[in-house]
């Protein structure tokens, strides 16, 4: 491991904890809310997060570019960016639900090495770096060995996601297929599956932010990440995380569809 990516790796936790304790500070109070062309609620919690990361991180790295969700796409000469989401799960964070996160992803040469997620409201951090392992916290995690779909939990954000990219009938399938279902959308449903607490996470509607620091910890911990054509992008709309068994199954499954 070079001493360029651990160094990134350790200022990536501390900071990114620090800026989901930013976040945390406005929870709970009374915030004006924007809503942004996509129709996602943006805040002041939001833009003060990812301008801390990005003022902190370029004092330490000032040749590494950056991509976030609230602010421009800055690109850098080492080979390294910075993805940030400053507060992935909005919508639950201005209800006044705990399960959000400050998501920061490290991409070196369009490769995700790092992933770090600070989730306050549930004081855990999970983290990941290639060849390092996958944590919540300092416990080592893994996914699940459960083979078969009617053993298996699934997590998956909104229904509405499905009907909108025409799935819905498809996803109603898998989901009567599998054994339990639980709404544990947005980040939630990915870092469960990185823990064995369950087996699929299927979305649809991500951003690159809402997933790069998703695939160093699925992978680390042993899952298997891509979208629904079987590709690993951080640009795909549509996202498919697994305990890695299961996924080829899911995949032919989500294919009679989506090739037609």
């Amino acid at each position: 491991m070079s001493n360029d990516l651990k160094s990134r790796y350790d200022a990536g936790i501390e900071l990114a904890q620090k800026a989901a304790k930013i976040a945390m500070g406005y929870y709970e109070t009374a915030l004006d809310i924007e809503w942004k062309n996509d129709e996602s609620p943006v805040t002041i919690a939001d833009r003060e997060a990812e301008k801390f990361l990005r003022t902190s991180l370029n004092k330490y790295f000032k040749q590494d570019g950056f991509l976030g969700e609230e602010y421009d796409d800055e690109p850098g000469d080492s080979g390294y960016r910075w993805i940030i989401d400053p507060i992935d799960g909005t919508r639950n964070f201005v209800r006044g639900i705990p399960i959000w996160a400050t998501l920061l992803g490290l991409e070196y040469k369009g490769e995700m090495l790092a992933g770090i997620t600070v989730a306050p409201g549930l004081n855990q951090t999970y983290r990941a770096l290639r060849g390092d392992g996958a944590f919540r916290n300092d416990i080592k995690i893994n996914v699940s060995t459960i083979n078969t779909l009617g053993a298996s939990q699934l997590f998956y954000s909104s229904i509405s996601w499905f009907v909108k990219a025409g799935m819905e009938k498809e996803f109603l399938a898998l989901a009567s297929a599998t054994e339990k279902q639980r709404g544990f959308g947005d980040f939630y449903g990915f870092v469960l599956v990185a823990q064995g607490a369950g087996e699929i996470m299927i979305e649809h509607g991500v951003h690159a932010w809402d997933v790069a620091s998703i695939i160093p910890l699925i992978e680390e911990a042993g899952g298997k990440f891509s979208d629904w054509k079987g590709n690993k992008s951080i640009y795909a709309p549509d996202v498919l995380v697994t305990n890695g068994i299961l996924h080829q199954q899911i995949l032919d499954r989500l294919a009679n569809k989506i090739q037609r």
